[in-house]
């Protein structure tokens, strides 16, 4: 790979690692870590519950700590690195984004289902007007061809997006999906393309540096693989693999490594690895923050978590349908005690 360009990231692990922490982040822990990340001058760090704004909830998972009280903290940690949330729109809504872009937030993140960015005009026309650097996320894109992304895509370029995001919510997508993904969307808007990706079939980096050599300028990474499922591209390996290839971040290498060794392993519940739970969720296209929840309900039903998930893949079961998964289980658990009688 060739390229002489920057490449601008984006660190999620506190907001796609709420996930993996069951919403427990602490104040100290978002202080010490988006101190750390804007030392080594990390661009953009995320930070909300882990569906983003307003997900703290029975559905999603209750915070440990209030989100506003994690944006606040972490925006008065920082001098140079500028803080992102993420927003559903359903899930938060705009007062929640007012109250964010007051208390320190600089970019805005709008998430919709890949086929549906027509919900997010009013978040992005918002987040525009409070002055906010504004991404269009769309999620779950392995759902969806070339020509539905390219469709939605132009959508919320439309509506005002800075940058528009190819994200692989379920990690199922293989490295020459993404590369004509992000070629083809290259190649129709005139915006910053960016790329998130999860690692649960062992391809976020993969995946990753076929975005980039696609055309993607902006990326998501998670220090230490802090996020869901199997985690997201981890931020450290990526930047040094970039510094390998010649390109660009602008972010300190020995710093980030220090950060994921000594701030964010402690934080880890369980390493992060590629499990079979997680695994499945990138076979199956299932939404990786459903890992949790999954095996919640399996142990409720004394089932097969995979078993779930291979179902509510079958089904195309899309973030925002939680309720589905405990359905899915008592529906499983009801087929095998009659099978055993």
């Amino acid at each position: 790979m060739t390229l002489n360009r920057d490449i601008l990231i984006t660190e999620v692990a506190l907001r796609d690692g709420s996930h993996a922490v069951g919403h427990q982040f602490t104040v100290e822990q978002v202080t010490q870590v988006a101190r750390g990340l804007d030392e080594a001058n990390v661009p953009f760090i995320e930070v909300t519950h882990g569906d983003g704004l307003g997900g703290s909830s029975l559905q999603y998972g209750l915070s440990l700590t209030n989100e506003l009280e994690l944006i606040e903290a972490a925006a008065a940690s920082v001098t140079n690195s500028k803080i992102a949330v993420l927003l559903l729109p359903g899930i938060g809504t705009m007062p929640e984004l007012k109250e964010a872009a007051r208390l320190g937030a600089k970019m805005a993140r709008i998430a919709t289902h890949v086929t549906e960015a027509d919900v997010s005009p009013q978040h992005i026309a918002l987040a525009k007007d409070l002055g906010m650097e504004t991404v269009g996320f769309l999620m779950m894109s392995h759902m969806a061809p070339a020509e539905k992304l390219i469709e939605q895509a132009k959508l919320m370029e439309s509506y005002g997006a800075d940058t528009v995001y190819v994200v692989d919510s379920a990690g199922a997508l293989l490295p020459h999906e993404v590369t004509e993904r992000i070629h083809e969307l290259k190649n129709s808007l005139s915006v910053n393309i960016g790329f998130h990706g999860h690692n649960n079939l062992s391809l976020a980096m993969g995946n990753t540096l076929a975005a980039i050599e696609a055309g993607a300028t902006r990326i998501d990474g998670s220090i230490r693989c802090l996020g869901a499922g199997a985690g997201n591209t981890q931020t450290e390996v990526l930047v040094a693999v970039l510094d390998r290839l010649g390109i660009k971040t602008g972010i300190d290498i020995y710093k980030m490594m220090d950060i994921a060794e000594n701030l964010v392993a402690p934080i880890l519940q369980k390493p992060q690895e590629i499990t079979k739970d997680s695994l499945v969720l990138g076979y199956a296209g299932v939404y990786s923050s459903f890992l949790l929840h999954a095996q919640r309900a399996a142990a409720k039903f004394g089932i097969d978590s995979r078993d779930i998930l291979i179902e509510l893949g079958k089904r195309n079961v899309v973030g925002g349908q939680e309720d589905m998964i405990i359905d899915v289980a008592a529906e499983i658990s009801k087929r095998t005690l009659g099978a055993s009688v």
